[in-house]
């Protein structure tokens, strides 16, 4: 890549979108693995919903996450 080519955001923050999505991902396996009817279990109502709420966290944090300049 051109030296003079600036990405809009640091490696910092695309690890941490990637992360990000990984956790939603994971959050929304989690809710698709619930056993009861119409996912009303443990898995689809309470552990699914909080790990995509973390990964929306993530998310929105390295989006703001301002990278220190060299």
């Amino acid at each position: 890549m051109d030296k003079n080519t600036k990405l809009p955001f640091g490696r910092k923050n695309y690890i941490f979108m990637l992360a990000g999505i990984a956790v939603l991902v994971l959050g929304f396996v989690i809710m698709s693995l619930d056993s009861e009817p119409f996912g009303f279990g443990f898995l689809g109502i309470t552990l699914g919903p909080v790990i995509v709420m973390i990964g929306f966290i993530i998310e929105i944090y390295a989006i703001l996450h301002n990278p220190k300049e060299k």
